[in-house]
């Protein structure tokens, strides 16, 4: 299927959204957008004078500058929005908020809120394309798409490898996102982390197979995927302490050794070294985190570019 044949929603809420398809697009149109950052002059004329709002109600370094650096790498203005610098401290509602933002017109909404389901509830009742950069414990789906990224260039494929995901799974929105996207691209997912942190329904909705031991899960995998604990996520502690959690599901060299010799190790970052993966994994050959920074540039410039793109195709009526 040619991308011009597909269709694409207005905005991009989480991964169930897209097809394989879809997300192969994305991909692929990500690709080329790398290509970019690797030239000596990091910029391109495709969405010159369009305005992008980053509207980040939630903190954000790593995703908040990606989409900044993504943005302008596409020639699009960019402004920037935070809770505490808006009138949202000042009591403000998020439709009200939303409702000034959409005065300035703007042709893109990037939205990280605490709250889950915030990017949809904008989504809905605005009429630029929003793009979820991650609400609560809901999803994160351009994180999974540039671990789709990084596991597809690297290995060639997503179909028929085995991925593990290890750590504080109940509270990871990257955990869920990228659960769909490999599944939907053929992986065979295996996830592992604490009784307390275990994932619910989707997980057997989506085939994926749960261990209270990370041992199994990462026996035999093509990446194993290391998650954050959530702590700002937590209503109370949820594990003996950082030394205990380490100890029992970090990844060390010894449990990477259950892998296989070439498996990706992946991490949605900030890394808390000697808790999720011990520094001599954080600095393995295998680790691949810097390559998902960069992958995750380019994936954020596809993403502008196919809803904003798809926005202006959109029909009067369509739009309304």
């Amino acid at each position: 299927m040619s991308l011009e044949s597909l269709v694409w929603p207005k905005d991009l809420i989480d991964l169930d959204q897209l097809t394989a398809e879809h997300i192969h697009a994305t991909l692929d149109v990500a690709e080329t957008f790398r290509e970019v950052s690797e030239r000596e002059i990091k910029k391109v004329p495709t969405l010159r004078g369009k305005l992008v709002v980053l509207f980040f109600h939630e903190n954000s370094t790593r995703t908040r500058l990606s989409f900044e650096v993504a943005a302008k790498r596409l020639s699009a203005d960019t402004t920037a929005l935070s809770a505490s610098g808006s009138s949202m401290a000042k009591g403000e509602t998020l439709l009200d908020t939303a409702r000034n933002i959409m005065a300035m017109n703007p042709d893109a909404l990037v939205m990280r809120h605490a709250a889950s389901g915030a990017s949809s509830f904008l989504g809905q009742r605005l009429a630029c394309p929003v793009l979820n950069a991650g609400d609560g414990a809901h999803a994160h789906p351009t994180q999974a798409l540039l671990d789709l990224m990084t596991i597809r260039r690297l290995k060639g494929r997503v179909a028929g490898l085995k991925v593990a995901i290890i750590g504080d799974l109940a509270h990871s929105r990257v955990a869920r996102s990228n659960m769909i996207g490999l599944t939907r691209l053929g992986a065979k997912v295996a996830v592992a982390g604490p009784p307390s942190m275990l994932v619910g329904g989707l997980a057997e909705e989506y085939g994926v197979s749960v261990h209270t031991r990370p041992e199994p899960a990462v026996e035999g995998a093509d990446a194993v995927i290391m998650l954050r604990i959530q702590l700002e996520r937590q209503s109370g502690r949820l594990f003996p302490g950082a030394r205990e959690y380490a100890r029992v599901y970090g990844l060390n060299l010894e449990r990477l050794a259950l892998a296989k010799p070439d498996c990706l190790v992946l991490h949605p970052g900030p890394v808390n070294q000697g808790v999720e993966m011990t520094p001599e994994v954080y600095d393995h050959p295998r680790s691949v985190i810097l390559e998902q920074v960069t992958n995750g540039v380019a994936v954020r410039m596809a993403l502008l570019y196919l809803l904003i793109d798809n926005a202006e195709r959109r029909t009067p009526a369509e739009r309304s």
